[in-house]
């Protein structure tokens, strides 16, 4: 892994395949573009990488993963003895939100669900998830509840990069033994949220 003066992320996915499903928006294109950038090629069947994409923002009324779909494609890639998953989905996965509580209670249910994937479809795919905070672009929100800035340790929105990043990393070839987790990038909302209880 190198960081280039933009501080953009670098790996080496060159030979390697990604597929999209789920929530199309500024985010999930960013992970695509993100992929793409670092060589690897867009599939729409069988893939190296699977991003499973959810709504990112907690008034949206879809907020499910098509978790049978993942599994399927999941299935697949162990069949073949190698892949990554990665779930992109909202922080209030790992802490909810009683502003929010069907939506933490979904986002919840997908981090269950990519848990439990990672048990079933390991040694041969690494199964983990992105949570995202807050996450703006231009003063547009992209991600999270702009109210979760008041308990964000670094009192801040984070960028489109920051998610893209953290994907990367999850998919670079030489992270071998991270499976199973929730990668949170959040400024530290879940870390500061409890401070205030």
């Amino acid at each position: 892994m190198s960081m280039t003066d933009d501080a953009a992320m670098t790996v080496d996915l060159a030979g390697r395949t990604y597929r999209l499903i789920g929530n199309d928006d500024a985010v999930s294109g960013a992970v695509a573009a993100a992929l793409s950038a670092n060589g690897a090629q867009a599939s729409g069947s069988e893939a190296d990488i699977l991003i499973a994409a959810t709504p990112l923002l907690p008034d949206s009324s879809e907020t499910g993963v098509p978790l049978p779909a993942v599994a399927e494609i999941g299935r697949s890639m162990a069949a073949r003895e190698g892949g990554r998953i990665v779930f992109l989905l909202s922080a209030l996965g790992g802490l909810p939100m009683r502003r929010h509580v069907d939506y933490s209670a979904a986002m919840a249910a997908a981090v269950a669900g990519m848990r439990g994937l990672a048990m079933a479809l390991g040694p041969h795919v690494l199964v983990n998830a992105v949570g995202a905070g807050v996450i703006e672009q231009g003063g547009e929100l992209l991600a999270g509840d702009r109210r979760m800035l008041t308990h964000a340790s670094l009192g801040r929105a984070g960028t489109i990069a920051d998610i893209t990043n953290a994907v990367l990393f999850l998919c670079d070839p030489m992270n071998t033994y991270t499976t199973g987790q929730l990668l949170t990038v959040d400024g530290g909302w879940s870390v500061g949220y409890g401070r205030n209880f």
